[in-house]
């Protein structure tokens, strides 16, 4: 019964992953992502239920459209089955018992999903446009205080410690007025959304996580711009050498 509970969660992961995957290709073009139909990009036809099914419609596809052929980018492959695999790994941490189970884990389960939505959402349109999109941290935002209230009444939690979050994005919304006001909004804009994406991580898990998480972030991100760079000058040093080759063939 646990193994099915687990499958089923797992594909419910790999649904969401597929949504996830439509969000961040149609947000940051302003198309809708609730009611129109998924079509492919390449030739624009709408795709059917037996297109769209997770994992299963990729692999019987051969990573391909079924009607212009155009091969389909391996991510949204992986962001289904990653999305999957997170999904169980919260069920099984949390300790659900499925014979035995509460109103207030299902409550935590579920905001956590919506959380795991924001996250992935944000982090997968800022990999491939370099920007956070305003509606998707609106989006974080609301199901933030949304959580706050429901540990506050429903859990008894300490209210002063949110009260501190609940400041934060005032102060930075009253910053993004000002910038606004002073047309300096673009140069702050980044910024203020990575202070408001923190924040909701703080929020869903805690302070101490937060830091590592800026921290592992920091330094995935310092190694991936030093090879970056060792990449760049290696490549300029084998086309420097490329050219006095050249030069050398030309002199004799």
């Amino acid at each position: 019964m646990e193994t099915i509970i687990y499958i089923i969660i797992f594909l419910i992961g790999a649904m969401f992953g597929s949504f996830f995957t439509l969000a961040v290709y149609r947000i940051p073009r302003r198309e809708d992502i609730t009611h129109t139909r998924s079509y492919c990009p390449k030739c624009n036809h709408k795709l059917g239920f037996f297109d769209m099914f997770p994992i299963l419609s990729y692999i019987i596809l051969g990573g391909k459209c079924r009607y212009c052929k155009e091969k389909i980018r391996p991510r949204y492959l992986i962001l289904e089955i990653l999305s999957g695999l997170i999904f169980v790994s919260i069920f099984y941490l949390m300790k659900i018992d499925i014979y035995n189970i509460k109103i207030e884990q299902v409550a935590e389960y579920c905001f956590m999903a919506l959380y795991l939505s924001f996250l992935f959402i944000i982090a997968g349109i800022d990999k491939e446009q370099r920007k956070i999109e305003k509606p998707v941290l609106t989006y974080g935002i609301i199901i933030s205080i949304i959580y706050i209230a429901y540990l506050c009444i429903v859990e008894k939690a300490n209210i002063y410690r949110y009260v501190i979050y609940l400041v934060f994005y005032v102060l930075i919304l009253i910053v993004e007025i000002t910038d606004a006001v002073l047309k300096k909004y673009a140069k702050s804009k980044y910024i203020n959304g990575i202070l408001l994406m923190i924040i909701v991580i703080a929020i869903f898990t805690g302070e101490y996580v937060t830091i590592n998480t800026i921290a592992f972030t920091s330094l995935t991100v310092a190694i991936y711009i030093l090879l970056n760079k060792l990449k760049q000058r290696r490549n300029k040093s084998l086309k420097t050498d490329k050219q006095i080759w050249k030069d050398l063939k030309i002199g004799f």
